[in-house]
């Protein structure tokens, strides 16, 4: 049951709240007694997914690349935290948006840090990081392991984490950093690798579809739970001091073990519904890189919690339940 949201509770400010991971960020800090706020792009309406928890929400329209937005959003708010998840988060469209995403992903973050410095110098905020900082063809990565971007989400990624560094240095602000390896829910984009394997599946099952078509099946992630990592945020602002922390479960899985479980948890066969594109294939960091979250264990007594199968299933059977309700037919007994 959710918590009663009184006069005294604490604010936290969420910005791009409508992607996955401010969904389950919400929930746990509506859960921790918090009064949210969030922002919304000025021509977008709140998730339905969030509806609800609208009572426990103040929803913001605000334009990110607008240089006063951050300013007027902290001193209206006077958030005790602030969790930056806004973002253009996919690396394939980093490359067709490059100017984009050096402007959403990068820049913005200096504008939030430097309002951050002037108007609220108590409040605490959490960068949420990448993964795709990192160098390719390193062992597993823990905060010390050597960054060296591949492409223009994660360098866009590593200048905010060079500048989350220099600020907490510089100015001793309360900035923590998460450095958040790939995670994954029934509220991911369908852009999304995950998103289009499961999308497809549930429409295979229901006669919808007859084939998926992918790139490298041999490419392998440090895959998690959205829900569990959100944890690991919340947690890192509740530390005495600031810090960087690696998010991961440590284990690499490949494209072609997640498509096989998505289809064994429907009961059917994978090859012969799986269609090859090369023009899909990512030129770099394909071998794939697992963290080491061992410092979040020991500092945060974080954990993940959800395994691999069982976060497939839960995409599987909640885009089973949406392709039925499009389709108007009853999900498919199990």
């Amino acid at each position: 049951m959710l918590l009663t949201i009184g006069i005294m509770a604490r604010r936290a400010l969420i910005i791009g709240i409508s992607g996955q991971d401010g969904g389950y960020l919400t929930e746990l800090l509506a859960r921790e007694g918090y009064r949210v706020h969030a922002t919304l792009r000025p021509d977008a309406e709140p998730p339905e997914r969030l509806a609800p928890l609208h009572e426990h929400i103040t929803y913001h329209s605000a334009d990110l690349s607008d240089p006063s937005s951050p300013e007027d959003l902290i001193r209206r708010i006077e958030p005790q935290e602030i969790y930056n998840l806004a973002a253009q988060s996919s690396v394939a469209a980093s490359w067709d948006q490059p100017l984009e995403t050096a402007e959403l992903t990068g820049m913005a973050v200096a504008r939030w840090l430097e309002a951050l410095r002037r108007f609220a110098p108590k409040a605490r905020f959490f960068q949420a990081g990448s993964s795709e900082i990192f160098a390719p063809g390193q062992g597993r990565c823990d905060e010390w392991a050597a960054i060296g971007p591949r492409n223009p989400y994660g360098a866009a990624k590593a200048y905010a984490h060079h500048l989350v560094g220099a600020y907490r240095s510089q100015h001793g602000l309360f900035i923590a950093s998460g450095i958040l390896f790939n995670h994954e829910s029934p509220w991911r984009d369908m852009r999304f690798v995950t998103r289009k394997i499961t999308d497809g599946v549930a429409r295979i099952k229901l006669g919808m579809a007859n084939s998926i078509t992918l790139g490298n099946l041999d490419a392998r992630r440090d895959w998690g739970f959205a829900g569990d990592y959100v944890v690991a945020m919340w947690q890192s602002l509740q530390q005495d001091t600031p810090d960087d922390y690696v998010i991961a479960t440590g284990e690499l899985h490949g494209v072609g073990e997640l498509v096989e479980a998505a289809f064994a948890h429907v009961g059917l066969e994978a090859g012969p519904f799986i269609r090859m594109d090369p023009k899909l294939m990512r030129a770099a960091g394909e071998q794939g890189l697992a963290g080491s979250a061992a410092k979040a264990r020991q500092q945060l007594g974080w954990e993940p919690r959800t395994g691999f199968r069982d976060w497939v299933a839960m995409m599987v059977e909640a885009d089973l339940e949406r392709v039925a309700a499009e389709i108007g037919s009853p999900p498919p007994a199990r």
